[in-house]
Parts: C-alpha cells; sequence; structure tokens
C-alpha cells in the first residue's frame, strides 16, 4: 500500500508540475537529467502529423532540427579510407558568359620577356594587362596538406577582322590560371585572319597545383591581348562573341576544378 501511494504521489507531481529534475532542483526543460542516463530499450520520436512513433533504423542517429522541430532519424555514412591514397575530395564547376574584351591600347609594354614575366607563382598585379573573366573567380576547399588540385578551363576566342586579313593580322594573347592571384598554369596563343569573316577558336588548358595549404583558397582566371599584327584597330573578345556569327551560349567559358587528398583528419565514431 505504501509503495502504491508513493506512485500515485509521484504521478500526481508529474502532472502539475512544467519541468522535472533528476539530480537537480532547477529543470531547463520538462526533463532535465543531471548525471549519466542508461536506455535500456528502445527511443522513438513522435510525428505529430499522423502521432505515429518512429524508432528508425539500424545504425541511425537522432539529429536535432533546431528549435520547435521535432528531431529525426538519419544515417551517418563514412566512406573507407586506405592510407597514404589519394581521393576525390572537392569538385565542382562554373561558367561565365560576359567574358573579356580587349583594344589595341590596352596591350601591355613589356619591358622584359616573355618568358621572364610568365613564371609559375608570379603575382597577378606583376602580369599588366591581365583581366579575370569574373565569373570563373571562386572559392575552393582543401582539408589535407597533401593534395593535388587540377583545373580545366576552356573558352571561344574571337576577333572580328575581316576575310584574309591583307596584311598578314593576328593577334597573340595569353590566359592564366591563378590560385589566391598565384600563375599556377600559363597558355599562349595567336588568332590569325583567314579566308572568312570573323574567326573564332576554341582554347583549352589544364592546371595543376600540388599540396596546398588548408583552408579556402581563391581560383581565377585571367588574360591578356599581348601583341597585334596587320590591322591593329580588331578587337579580340575570349569568353564572349565580337559578331554574330557566334553568341555568347557557344562563346562562354568554363572552369573545371578537382580536388584530390591523401585525408588526415576524421571524426571518430565510438559504439
Amino acid at each position: 500500500m505504501k509503495n502504491i501511494l508513493s506512485a500515485l504521489l509521484l504521478a500526481s507531481g508529474l502532472m502539475l508540475s512544467a519541468q522535472v529534475g533528476i539530480n537537480t532542483d532547477s529543470p531547463k526543460a520538462k526533463l532535465d537529467v543531471n548525471g549519466d542516463m542508461n536506455m535500456r530499450d528502445k527511443i522513438a520520436v513522435l510525428d505529430a502529423t499522423d502521432n505515429s512513433l518512429s524508432q528508425g533504423n539500424n545504425d541511425q542517429l537522432l539529429v536535432s532540427q533546431g528549435v520547435g522541430y521535432a528531431p529525426i532519424w538519419k544515417t551517418l555514412r563514412i566512406p573507407e579510407y586506405e592510407p597514404n591514397k589519394f581521393y576525390l575530395i572537392f569538385n565542382n564547376s562554373f561558367s561565365d558568359k560576359a567574358g573579356v574584351e580587349f583594344v589595341t591600347s590596352e596591350q601591355p609594354n613589356m619591358t622584359t620577356s616573355k618568358a621572364a614575366t610568365f613564371t609559375k607563382g608570379a603575382d597577378i598585379t606583376s602580369l599588366k594587362g591581365f583581366k579575370k573573366i569574373d565569373g570563373l573567380s571562386q572559392t575552393i576547399s582543401v582539408f589535407s596538406t597533401e593534395s593535388k588540385a587540377y583545373f580545366q578551363f576552356e573558352t571561344v576566342v574571337q576577333a572580328n577582322f575581316g576575310a584574309n586579313g591583307n596584311p598578314d593580322t593576328s593577334i597573340d594573347y595569353a590566359c592564366g590560371i591563378f590560385v589566391d592571384n598565384k600563375l599556377i598554369n600559363m597558355r599562349q596563343r595567336n588568332l590569325r585572319a583567314i579566308n572568312s569573316q570573323y574567326p573564332f577558336l576554341t582554347h583549352n588548358q589544364i592546371g595543376i597545383v600540388q599540396n596546398l595549404s588548408k583552408g579556402n583558397h581563391t581560383v581565377s582566371v585571367a588574360c591578356s591581348r599581348l601583341a597585334s599584327y596587320g590591322d591593329t584597330s580588331k578587337k579580340l573578345a575570349i569568353g564572349k562573341n565580337t559578331s554574330t556569327n557566334i553568341n555568347d551560349f557557344v562563346a562562354q567559358s568554363s572552369l573545371k576544378v578537382d580536388v584530390y587528398e591523401v585525408p588526415q583528419v576524421f571524426n571518430p565514431i565510438i559504439n
């Protein structure tokens, strides 16, 4: 009889109290446990939409959705890594239809040779006449000190040349891939007048950089008009069209980024 009376009194206290504390006199929730809790049976989550109980599946975790929302069951997927092997950790691609355009007056006056000027690690501020393709300036993430980042840049280059430039008409240009404004890859080419007007070409280049520091880095692409021959009044466009024989969709630029790493940081799970 004494046990029954105690149980009734405890139940009455629970119903009358808004908050219940175990090992605490000032509970901060409807049930506040100050200490260890040992669950011997099941945990279930109430779905208020249909009053059903969800117990989750084997190996699932109970994840909070924030204040005012019931937690949900989620499956934690952790890939298995072999030590000292590279894995694709970051992958993304970007595009740009605005491009850049150059007239003859924007050609830099290079006081040194191209070989001396275009060196790996050169800061973009030291390379006169280069313009960034804005839509390709993006942030990438690196999580390991052992990494290899691959960049694949593709665009279309066009000049508003007439047919069969006379005298011989062409433009030298260069495009570089930069990480944190430091040059990691450079390609130089020449666009020449041909037997049809408004010629264009597809420009491709691939850059590689190893062992970037852990954290966020900015990758960007910039191009420059280097020299003009023959009719120097013509415009050069990179990643955009100068004439209507192609459009901005055909001329657009793209940049693909792949970062491979030897994983170093893991979040351990204790059973």
